[in-house]
């Protein structure tokens, strides 16, 4: 931390990140990131604050986070926020959390940034798992959010990646019982139509970022990610910085994409 405060004194990031910005420049851009924000709360312990104290910063590099993709013409983002196994976790943290989901929220609403951006904005997930007051915040950015189609914004909440294929594969089968449709015509561009993100026109990430260290998905967005890069980066999430979001803009674009030819 304090190598870390020297060098920000010293102006070093700044060059890094103009520097950065050159590389980046000249290539392209992913059109759809996803982001497991993880290490929120060893941050918060890294920092001797309560755990879930770490989430209130996390929500607020999010807002810069949003910005920083703006700026860079990123289309789509996709953020692992909330999964259902994270249910388990004690009530005191889940209560937090949800406070943390609601005034994250509020700002998404009120933020003219998303307005000006012309940002739609998604919650991924079994949204019937949350509070009510939730339910109604969600409900309300949607309907607010439904016609832009500049960007897209989608906050993965009480969401679970197998949870998703289980829902699509219900409403498939509904609808074949009802013989809405004919099982022969069941194929992966039909099932994806039933997906939390068929509402986009990229569903699939071109890079995955996951902060913390760890190196798994998690659940998130399984059947999407098949051909996703994937970058997986040593800072908690509340220390990710601009010059990290550009670091994995330059990983995406020094790989080459085969797709399995």
């Amino acid at each position: 931390m304090v190598l870390r405060g020297l060098l920000s004194s010293l102006g070093v990031y700044g060059i890094y990140h103009r520097w950065l910005r050159y590389q980046i420049r000249s290539g392209k851009n992913p059109d759809h990131i996803g982001v497991i924000l993880d290490g929120n709360r060893r941050w918060a312990t890294a920092h001797d604050l309560n755990p879930w104290e770490g989430h209130y910063y996390g929500a607020e590099k999010v807002k810069d986070f949003l910005k920083w993709c703006l700026d860079l013409n990123i289309k789509t983002v996709t953020l692992y926020l909330f999964s259902t196994e994270n249910f388990q976790r004690s009530k005191k943290e889940v209560d937090e959390i949800m406070k943390v989901g609601q005034s994250y929220l509020d700002w998404v609403r009120d933020d003219e940034t998303m307005q000006k951006y012309r940002v739609r904005i998604k919650v991924l997930g079994r949204i019937s798992m949350l509070p009510e007051n939730i339910q109604q915040a969600i409900k309300e950015i949607e309907d607010m959010t439904k016609d832009y189609d500049n960007y897209y914004l989608n906050l993965a909440i009480a969401y679970g990646g197998r949870a998703e294929i289980v829902d699509a594969a219900k409403q498939i089968t509904k609808m074949a019982i009802d013989k809405k449709i004919n099982p022969d015509d069941i194929d992966e561009a039909l099932f994806e139509k039933y997906l939390y993100t068929s509402h986009l026109p990229h569903q699939d990430p071109d890079i995955i970022i996951r902060t913390s260290g760890e190196s798994r998905l998690s659940g998130f967005l399984l059947w999407q990610s098949a051909y996703s890069e994937f970058c997986f980066m040593d800072v908690y999430w509340p220390g990710f910085r601009q010059i990290d979001l550009e670091r994995a803009i330059r990983t995406y674009q020094r790989r080459e994409r085969r797709y399995g030819i």
